[in-house]
């Protein structure tokens, strides 16, 4: 008896190509198939070899069946590569979608078989289920322009300059705390090094006083670097005119909001970087709380979490700081981080309302 396709499954000819991509730093592991119950094809080559990816495309249409003419839909997982595959894909008309790698169920047995074979062979079958409406297979990452993903790196400029800041400041700070010394880091820092005495009274050992200078020009540079790449932000936000641009111009006149922590984009980015949602579990008569799903990316929560506090500190008579203050501040320090937390969800709220209809949030204040 012959087997009937499975639902929405076409087969012959005028079935849709699949393709599973596994991408290494060496090598990518394709996988081809047209249904659940039809046979996989594997093929693994060079990694970027994009050659050899149409070879392989083709053969897999001459191979299992499949028109030039019918579609190809591919996958693959988000990772070191970034987007630059699935534009490539997009541009030889193949609809392909990237993976968010976290959203995918596995096995949760402590041994269980994982090679990039294996790997290959489970995107293929869950792309299958996905475009056949099994839509909960995996959450799809939003691929961005390529503008929109460019103007993401002065950000993340501005944050490695400021951790590498930080970094070289608590150097040198480590290096005088091992003799003793407490200062706090001037200008005139490298011209006091040679005469700072020790908690013992004697000077600092000359190879101390040269590490130290070191860590101090590179200090002095990353301060530059920062300061430069400051201003640079301000001016292009200043001088674009796109809706973006517009939104954070309009956050920067609230007290309390800094540059970098102003860039928004859209709805949909907000909502998903934040990991800011409550998580409930509710399983009989036993219902809990179980916090913040931390979802998102950590690097946003955290200017979240600092807006939230400059936002206590600049903007003292807003009704979301008196309800912070009422509920908060008078608990010790535990009860106040997780006051912080449940502020940052509300402020990031106001702040979108603010941004997008200009709706200035109650009692707060504006700059001059």
């Amino acid at each position: 008896m012959t087997q009937m396709p499975h639902h929405g499954e076409s087969t012959g000819s005028d079935a849709a190509l699949y393709m599973a991509v596994e991408l290494s730093a060496s090598r990518w592991h394709l996988a081809f198939a047209v249904g659940l119950a039809t046979p996989s094809r594997r093929r693994t080559i060079a990694a970027g070899d994009l050659a050899a990816l149409q070879q392989e495309i083709a053969a897999a249409r001459r191979r299992l069946g499949v028109s030039a003419s019918a579609p190809v839909r591919s996958c693959y997982e988000a990772g070191r590569d970034g987007f630059w595959v699935h534009r490539v894909l997009a541009r030889a008309d193949i609809r392909n979608v990237v993976v968010d790698s976290a959203s995918i169920e596995v096995n949760r047995r402590q041994r269980r078989a994982k090679t990039d074979r294996l790997d290959a062979d489970a995107l293929l079958r869950r792309l299958i289920r996905y475009w056949l409406g099994e839509r909960d297979q995996w959450k799809v990452v939003h691929v961005p322009s390529v503008d929109v993903e460019d103007a993401r790196h002065a950000e993340r400029s501005l944050a490695m300059l400021t951790a590498e800041r930080t970094r070289y400041r608590n150097r040198l700070h480590g290096l005088l705390a091992t003799h003793g010394v407490r200062l706090r880091l001037t200008r005139a820092f490298a011209a006091r090094v040679a005469t700072l005495p020790t908690a013992d009274g004697r000077g600092l050992p000359p190879g101390v006083c040269a590490r130290l200078l070191v860590v101090w020009r590179v200090l002095e540079t990353i301060e530059r670097e920062l300061t430069a790449a400051r201003a640079a932000q301000l001016a292009h936000a200043r001088a674009a005119a796109t809706p973006a641009a517009v939104r954070t111009e309009r956050l920067r006149q609230l007290k309390g909001i800094r540059v970098r922590s102003a860039d928004v984009r859209n709805r949909r980015e907000v909502g998903a970087l934040s990991g800011l949602v409550p998580v409930p579990y509710q399983s009989g008569d036993a219902a809990r709380d179980q916090g913040i799903s931390r979802a998102g990316l950590k690097a946003a929560r955290r200017i979240l979490v600092e807006m939230a506090w400059s936002w206590v500190r600049w903007q003292p008579d807003s009704a979301l700081t008196r309800w912070y203050r009422a509920r908060f501040a008078t608990g010790g320090t535990r009860l106040r981080r997780i006051g912080i937390v449940a502020l940052a969800r509300k402020l990031l709220i106001a702040l979108w309302r603010y941004s997008e209809q200009g709706l200035v949030p109650a009692g707060a204040v504006l700059r001059a």
